[in-house]
Parts: structure tokens; sequence; C-alpha cells
């Protein structure tokens, strides 16, 4: 697998579309930050990292609207790939959804939002956008 985040976001939404509750996903550390970040957003219910022989996983449950069973996520797009890099300065920084979405940026201070990284006044690699 040449882009692991790409699989990991194609995975969240492919479990979207097919309105399953849980996703299970192979863990790493930059997985966990942006699966954190999600869940501190409201973008997910919750999320468990679970510790396997084979590898780590990282169970996510989906959230959806209780009346209207709409997800949560409308849409989740990779930004930077390994194949272009796309980078942002503290100056330029992405507005997603005129404010409404967050952008994931991986910064010298970690994977945080794009609000964080305006208020640390750090710019960054921007991973995805979740609206």
């Amino acid at each position: 697998m040449t882009d692991p985040i790409a699989d990991y976001l194609t995975r969240i939404r492919n479990a979207y579309q097919a309105g399953n509750k849980v996703v299970e996903i192979p863990s790493s550390k930059m997985k966990v930050a942006i699966t954190q970040i999600l869940c501190e957003k409201g973008y997910i219910l919750s999320y468990k990292v679970v510790e396997g022989t084979p590898y780590n996983t990282i169970k996510i449950a989906l959230k959806y609207h209780p009346q209207t069973k709409a997800a949560a996520i409308k849409k989740i797009d990779r930004i930077s790939r390994p194949g272009l890099r796309q980078y942002t300065g503290v100056e330029d920084m992405p507005r997603v959804l005129n404010g409404l979405g967050i952008a994931i940026l991986s910064t010298s201070k970690g994977i945080i939002t794009d609000k964080e990284a305006k208020e640390l006044g750090v710019g960054g690699e921007v991973l995805c956008y979740v609206y």
C-alpha cells in the first residue's frame, strides 16, 4: 500500500456509504491522531485501539443523525498525497466550507486542525478536508 492515509479515509467513506455502524482500520500513530481529532470535533462517536497479534487496529463507531440517519461526515477528501505534497503557511491556511469544515494538518506541533495551527502560528502539510 503506497498511501495508508488515503486508505484510512476511503474505509471511513465506504463505511458511511454502506451504512455501517463500526469500521475497523489498521492502526498507526498518524491514523490514531487523525481519529482523535475526528472524535473531538464530533464527526465520529468514539474509537478504540485494539491490540492484536499481527497488527493493531482502530475500531471507529460512526455517527449518524438520529432522525434522518444522515452521516455526520458529508465529505472527507485527501489533499496531500505521495505524488504531490501540499504544504501551507500560517497566512495561507485553507478555509474548508467557509469555516464550517476542518482541514487536518501535519505540523511540527503534531497532527492538528487548521484553527489550532492558526492559533499556534505554524504551517504544515494539509492531509485532508472534512465536512
